[in-house]
């Protein structure tokens, strides 16, 4: 168990680093913007034109739930094709179905 806790600790350490490299870039991002806008006398929220909110999908409704006598027949039908299918294989003569005692 002991070696889950390291993994784990390793996991939430690199991602730490990331969060951390993510915000200096972000930050050092932010800055440069500003001073490019102050550059060109220009406000980023003027010029980035609004886009339209696009809703999420309406979901499906959900699945019902096959009754259990369809679940039986269809575990048996499953049996049926498994059994024919196999003695079908039987008889065929392929490499290694045939034991040999001597």
């Amino acid at each position: 168990m002991s070696n889950r806790v390291e993994e784990l600790e390793t996991t939430v350490s690199e991602l730490e680093s990331t969060v951390e490299a993510l915000t200096e870039e972000l930050v050092e991002t932010k800055e440069r913007l500003r001073v490019i806008e102050s550059k060109l006398d220009v406000d980023a929220a003027d010029v980035v034109q609004e886009t339209p909110i696009r809703e999420a999908p309406a979901e499906e409704p959900p699945t019902k739930e096959a009754a259990p006598d369809d679940v039986e027949q269809a575990v048996e039908a499953d049996k049926e094709t498994e059994e024919e299918e196999s003695a079908e294989t039987e008889g065929s003569g392929e490499l290694g179905d045939d034991i040999i005692v001597a």
